[in-house]
């Protein structure tokens, strides 16, 4: 099985340039959206053989699109702002729990940090929750976090800095202390797999880049985990994340 996870920056322009070609010819199964940027999903996937699942908003926004249906759906984690914002979707499989969450940037002055933090909190405790279920979890999505210094190109230049603070690296700790696996870490433990560039001084051209977006699983998934890579594409300011995974 092939799961992705991938911030498009836009619905409408992510179709344009070739959003469903990039699913259909990577034998996606499932595929996590973030930053949606509309209320109105007025032109649909052209893809045979799956379904889609939408969580739109004007600024933020998920969608799932996947070859299953799922048993289960959830628009709303339970944090009011949070589930204004579009920023969450759960479907629930016979195999497996999977989940996309696209969490808060925290503003580059920190002025949202601390709704960052309490998302993450209230993430956080959602997880364990999820857990007591005794099923698979997959976690995907844009965190907005670098996890560690060979996360990004330029560590000691954005030390403390938003998506590079320690509060920040803290709740991406504990989600690993819960036993949810970093897939691209696991199996790349050099590689930087930056997924995220700034538009400006030709970051993306010389690689000056931020890993911020992750595929998580839970502890009993790890010995099924098979390939985790980035693929580079001109569709957004970031790059999708693909996991190969065995059920």
């Amino acid at each position: 099985m092939k799961i992705a996870t991938f911030n498009i920056c836009g619905w409408k322009s992510a179709i344009k340039k070739g959003l469903a070609n990039f699913i259909k010819n990577s034998g996606i199964d499932i595929i996590a959206l973030q930053e949606l940027r509309t209320l109105n999903i007025t032109k649909p996937l052209e893809l045979a053989g799956y379904f889609s699942v939408f969580n739109p908003a004007r600024f933020h926004g998920t969608a799932v699109i996947c070859r299953k249906k799922a048993k289960v759906i959830k628009n709303e984690i339970g944090h009011k702002r949070f589930d204004g914002e579009g920023r969450f979707i759960q479907l629930e499989f016979e195999n497996f729990i999977f989940l996309n969450v696209y969490m808060p940037h925290g503003r580059r002055d920190k002025k949202e940090l601390p709704y960052k933090l309490e998302v993450y909190d209230f993430l956080i405790e959602y997880l364990s929750e999820l857990l007591s279920k005794q099923k698979p979890i997959i976690l995907a999505g844009d965190f907005n976090v670098a996890h560690r210094e060979i996360d990004l190109a330029k560590p000691e230049e954005n030390r403390n800095n938003i998506m590079f603070t320690e509060e920040e690296k803290e709740r991406i700790d504990k989600i690993v202390r819960m036993g949810f696996i970093d897939t691209f870490r696991k199996l790349n433990k050099e590689e930087k797999g930056y997924t995220w560039w700034l538009r400006a001084f030709n970051s993306k051209e010389r690689n000056i880049g931020w890993r911020i977006d992750y595929i998580f699983v839970s502890a009993e998934l790890e010995s099924n985990l098979k390939n985790c890579f980035v693929p580079n594409l001109a569709i957004s300011d970031h790059c999708p994340v693909v996991l190969e995974v065995e059920f």
